[in-house]
């Protein structure tokens, strides 16, 4: 597989000469052991006279260093004294007691700190404990748009973007030609990693529920949703599970970075809400493989596609709630920065038009108000809110930095 350079780059490098270990996260094949490597390539070529210590758990050669002891003997063996020392740990989690010789090497203050691993061992949660508040999260999503159009040599088109839709952003897939095998990747994917991953580093024994779990998120991926909406519907199917094992099972899932929740914001009241939150996949793409394609629902693919989009460039993500019961897609937050946002396939009819931009027009503040659609034309306003075409959104040809490309 090729290598492009990818915005992570930019932060790797940027937070290079901080003290804390920098932990590279987010699903399974999003592109981390890779992000990894052009960090490694990027030292040599700017810091020639660094020395860098490469581990790589996958390789055959490191597997005798699978115990703490046996990894600190080899890094203490390889440092290099009067230079910066790099130490780079690629599936740490296959050294056992990993974590007492990260801390341990953390402690020596001789090394720049940079580790992949398992989802199932570096989750987000469990950072602040491995290493008692000395970690910096780096997370990798799956190929943005733009992303897509970088690897494949392509401009944003009508075509490259439906093509997009359909292909996602898990690049390993990219290698296969065929739907069906790219299809097959994507649930070896999901099935002998992601619910491994889970089942082992929470011991759980029935797989069937989990299974069941992820079913009901991806049928009502982009809608709310409910534990107890989920319990109930499990139940209605002879299927008996309590709401706390529900509870778990959803935390988990989003934990190994298949889901993102979002919850819900009332935008008159200027509060967080804690009932029927919305769930996105990482990628759509874990739909279609698992699912198929027949019947989609072209309207909430785009605002799960969008959703990671804006997760991707860092917001927070609220779905908003109007006094009327009526609602927006997206309150999007960064720092003093507040946008609103809504997202629909085709809007060329009035009554879907009127649908998108009655909730934005009944805001009364005065910050931006957005519909991402499929318009296929150029940008354009009505009664300031700012119409954007899907393609041209997430490529960044039409997004300014100032208010929401960045």
């Amino acid at each position: 597989m090729q290598l492009i350079k990818r915005e992570y780059l930019d932060t790797l490098i940027r937070v290079k000469g901080t003290p804390d270990v920098k932990v590279i996260t987010g699903i399974r094949r999003s592109g981390k052991s890779k992000i990894l490597k052009l960090f490694i390539e990027h030292i040599r070529e700017s810091e020639p006279e660094a020395n860098i210590i490469e581990i790589n758990y996958s390789l055959t050669e490191f597997t005798s260093l699978n115990t703490q002891p046996a990894l600190e003997a080899y890094v203490e063996e390889h440092y290099v004294d009067g230079v910066k020392n790099y130490l780079l740990i690629d599936e740490v989690q296959m050294c056992d007691g990993f974590e007492k010789a990260i801390n341990n090497f953390y402690e020596q203050e001789k090394f720049s700190i940079y580790i992949t691993g398992s989802n199932a061992f570096l989750l987000s949660s469990d950072l602040a404990t491995l290493f008692t508040g000395r970690s910096f999260e780096i997370e990798i999503f799956p190929f943005s748009y733009k992303e897509f159009l970088k690897y494949h040599g392509m401009s944003n088109t009508l075509d490259n973007f439906d093509r997009y839709v359909q292909e996602g952003g898990m690049a390993g897939a990219y290698l296969y030609d065929n739907e069906e095998d790219r299809y097959k990747y994507i649930q070896s994917v999901y099935k002998a990693l992601i619910i491994r991953d889970i089942k082992k580093k929470h011991n759980i024994k029935d797989e069937l529920l989990i299974e069941r779990v992820t079913d009901f998120l991806i049928n009502n991926t982009s809608k709310e949703t409910s534990v107890l909406k989920i319990t109930n519907t499990l139940k209605s199917k002879k299927v008996e599970a309590s709401d706390k094992t529900i509870a778990n099972y959803i935390s988990y899932l989003c934990d190994a970075y298949l889901f993102y929740k979002v919850r819900r914001y009332d935008i008159n009241g200027r509060n967080y809400l804690s009932h029927n939150n919305k769930y996105y996949l990482a990628d759509p793409i874990f739909k279609y493989a698992l699912q198929g394609t027949k019947n989609m629902d072209y309207g909430l693919t785009y605002e799960n596609i969008v959703a990671i989009e804006l997760l991707r460039r860092g917001y927070e993500l609220y779905t908003g709630e109007l006094y009327d019961n009526r609602e927006i897609d997206f309150v999007a937050k960064k720092k003093d920065e507040l946008i609103y946002i809504q997202v629909s396939d085709n809007i060329d009819d009035p009554k879907t038009f009127d649908r998108e931009t009655k909730p934005l027009l009944s805001i009364r503040d005065a910050y931006p108000k957005i519909v991402i659609a499929r318009t296929r034309h150029e940008e354009y306003q009505y009664e300031g809110i700012r119409i954007i075409d899907i393609g041209e959104f997430l490529s960044g040809e039409k997004a300014s930095a100032a208010d929401i490309a960045a």
